[in-house]
């Protein structure tokens, strides 16, 4: 039997094919031959892309110490021994790093982020159609299946596609100066858009034009610490950078950093010169009466009334400018009735005379009166059968500005209703702390928040406005109580650090 034998490649075949085959080969070779050089050459184009580009983003008073540098390094490389061929080795280099075939994963997962984009906002534009169109309209912008370029700008989106700013148009038919309208709009945006974050809207009436940006999160890594302010001057926590025009130096575990501060001004020049914050429990408003007494201790003088009775500020005891901490009825009725005649004294007694030497003297120090939890000493009061401690606040709210006396009072959403009407009406200051509706938020501070609050928030996480100002979204920083045996040891050393020694140490180091 004959064996067939192996056919030669092309043979058999017809002649076009067999030309065809001879063309499709030369041409790979040919590729292969010349992908070296589109290596180079597209290489060397994106260099000089980015050198051009490097230099038109350079400064016009910086370019000639550019150039400058620049033909000094040449020159210098030029009169090195083998400088020139090692400049040349690495240039050819840097263009064969930058000429690699790079982009095209890169491009399939931009068109699947732009996919995915271009979905949410189709889906965001049918939604927003029953809200932003009128069967009066004879060129509406919003309808079913229309065009979301003509409303849509300026869309961007994280990894997983959802919008994390976006720029719409909406019709100048749309009552956008109305509160119930534009949450109607936010809490629809909020919706689509992914919950879980925290969103800003920024109204532009006059050109029918709404902006949506999701916030990072505060820094919640901020501990207790000396703050560089001015007499006179109290942070109240952090805030978006934008919305303050100051940042201070802060240490964190992490390093050192600027941070924007919501700064509380007090004293005699102050507008708002009392405080009030509320919040649910465990959201952190003792934390801010801690923070504040200390850093009012280096200036002033302290005297705190506990009316949770959980010694969360026993460790002010004993310290020197602590005038006394109270946390039982009676105490706390003593105590405010002696801050409500200070205050009556204060203000009788001249700001400043002739000292000795022809000088003025200085007038009293600042008092500070901080107050946890008065409502549940106005129920123990009321069993009792005494006077409400609430009542004793009227003097040093009412004449506190005036006698360099400031007040602070924290309580909680649920027993809001049993804070005094002296605290609510002489309070201009305003802090909401924890997890709160828009609508909660605005029954405290007067306003509406400008981003959409969340609910799974941090201690020390809320919103503060201070008299008829904006409403800045707000982190306090972490003071906890040092003598609790769960405080962190970092913490807890921060927190006894910003404490003076009693005076029986000092006395005895002094000895």
């Amino acid at each position: 039997m004959r064996r067939p034998f192996a056919r030669m490649p092309g043979r058999g075949t017809p002649p076009a094919a067999r030309g065809r085959e001879l063309a499709r080969t030369a041409a790979d070779g040919a590729a292969d031959v010349l992908r070296p050089v589109v290596v180079l050459t597209r290489g060397a184009a994106r260099l000089a892309v980015a050198a051009r580009r490097r230099w038109s983003a350079t400064p016009p008073e910086r370019r000639g110490p550019t150039a400058f540098l620049a033909g000094a390094c040449l020159l210098l490389v030029y009169l090195m021994p083998y400088g020139p061929l090692a400049a040349g080795a690495a240039l050819l280099a840097a263009a064969v790093w930058a000429g690699r075939d790079r982009a095209e994963p890169e491009a399939a997962e931009d068109e699947d982020a732009a996919a995915r984009r271009q979905e949410r906002l189709t889906a965001l534009y049918e939604a927003l159609v029953p809200y932003f169109s009128s069967p009066d309209d004879p060129h509406p912008l919003y309808a079913h299946e229309g065009d979301t370029e003509q409303v849509f700008s300026d869309a961007e989106s994280d990894g997983d596609g959802r919008l994390t700013a976006l720029r719409l148009r909406y019709p100048p038919y749309f009552r956008d100066g109305e509160p119930e309208a534009r949450a109607r709009i936010e809490q629809l945006l909020y919706a689509k858009c992914g919950r879980g974050r925290e969103y800003l809207f920024d109204w532009h009436e006059d050109d029918n034009r709404l902006d949506l940006a999701v916030l990072d999160p505060l820094p919640t890594d901020i501990g207790a610490q000396p703050y560089v302010t001015a007499q006179g001057e109290s942070v109240l926590g952090f805030t978006d950078a934008a919305g303050v025009r100051r940042t201070l130096p802060v240490r964190t575990d992490s390093g050192d950093r600027d941070e924007p501060p919501v700064l509380w001004r007090t004293g005699p020049r102050s507008t708002e010169p009392h405080l009030l914050a509320l919040g649910q429990p465990g959201t952190g408003t003792t934390t801010l009466l801690r923070s504040l007494a200390l850093q009012a201790l280096p200036h002033g003088e302290v005297l705190v009334v506990d009316g949770g009775c959980a010694g969360e500020f026993g460790f002010l005891a004993g310290r020197p400018g602590v005038l006394a901490v109270e946390s039982t009825v009676g105490g706390a009725l003593a105590l405010l009735r002696w801050a409500a005649e200070e205050t009556e004294r204060r203000l009788t007694r001249p700001a400043g005379g002739d000292g000795a030497g022809g000088g003025r003297s200085a007038g009293p120090r600042p008092l500070w009166i901080v107050v946890d939890r008065p409502a549940a000493l106005t129920h123990l009061a009321a069993a009792d059968g005494r006077a409400d401690p609430q009542g004793l606040l009227e003097v040093p709210l009412r004449h506190g500005r005036a006698a360099n006396v400031t007040v602070v009072v924290a309580d909680q959403f649920d027993c809001a209703d049993s804070v005094g009407a002296a605290v609510r009406d002489h309070t201009r200051a305003r802090v909401v702390l924890g997890p709160a509706s828009a609508r909660q938020v605005e029954s405290v501070l007067g306003a509406p928040p400008h981003t959409t609050p969340v609910y799974d928030v941090p201690p020390g996480r809320g919103y503060v406005r201070l008299g008829q100002g904006p409403v800045h979204r707000l982190q306090v920083p972490a003071t906890p109580d040092p003598h609790h045996r769960e405080t962190p040891e970092a913490l807890r050393r921060a927190v006894l650090d910003l404490l003076p020694e009693p005076a029986d140490t000092a006395a005895a180091r002094a000895g």
